[in-house]
């Protein structure tokens, strides 16, 4: 996916919006700034949503690639 290393994994595949982004938010809460975090999406709205959701608070997407599963990777840097 990246050379990027993260630093936590978030399996969000079988949550619904929006809770999808509130449980990001609060794992990036316990991420130190700079920190990469690992999030996996199933479903249109999550892989729309979180994205959008996370640069609006300012962090930065590093990387929003399909997996082989179906599933979404995405990688967000905490700012």
């Amino acid at each position: 996916m990246s050379a990027v290393t993260p630093e936590a994994t978030l399996d969000l595949r079988r949550e619904a919006c929006p809770i999808t982004y509130v449980r990001t938010k609060i794992k990036l809460e316990s991420l130190a700034p700079g920190a990469v975090l690992e999030i996996l999406l199933s479903g249109d709205e999550a892989v729309r949503g979180v994205p959008r959701s996370a640069e609006e608070d300012g962090h930065q997407i590093l990387a929003l690639k399909p997996d082989v599963d179906g599933s979404w990777r995405l990688l967000l840097r905490k700012q």
